[in-house]
């Protein structure tokens, strides 16, 4: 059984999980097209992050930004590799969908890319109630990008 708990992205695991997240969106999209946070960029107040632990073991991480007018956005999800399929995004998902109303917001919307490495995690969103929507905030859309809104 999964732990999932708020993280104040002070520990190495996560900081090690989230410079690999990176280095997999920076591999896996075209130049320009990379909208991931580094760890100072998810230490602000309108950001909350969650790791997910397996015993003393990071096996996910996950943020939720709150940009406002009842509007939220999945940041920085990712699954440490060694632990794919296992639920770990599916379980960090929900429970970000769940703070979110928990919080009084009315949408939950992210970003993210096109393609093979892309296709599990959009798969996820589809069968959580995400759908197909416009460019949200300060993002706009390309040849890569997608844009995906739940309303809760």
């Amino acid at each position: 059984m999964f732990v999932i708990r708020e993280d104040d992205l002070s520990g190495e695991a996560t900081r090690a999980l989230l410079a690999l997240h990176l280095a997999g969106m920076h591999a896996s999209s075209p130049p320009g097209s990379v909208f991931a946070l580094d760890v100072s960029a998810l230490q602000t107040t309108d950001i909350t992050v969650w790791t997910v632990w397996d015993g003393d073991m990071i096996v996910g991480v996950g943020a939720l930004r709150e940009l406002g007018h009842g509007v939220g956005e999945v940041k920085s999800m990712r699954t440490h590799p060694d632990h794919t399929r296992r639920g770990v995004a599916a379980s960090l998902l929900d429970h970000l969908i769940g703070e979110a109303g928990r919080r009084g917001l009315v949408r939950l919307s992210l970003e993210t890319g096109s393609g093979p490495g892309f296709e599990a995690a959009v798969s996820l969103y589809r069968r959580r109630g995400f759908v197909d929507g416009e460019p949200f905030s300060t993002y706009e859309r390309s040849p890569f990008n997608q844009f995906l809104h739940l309303q809760l």
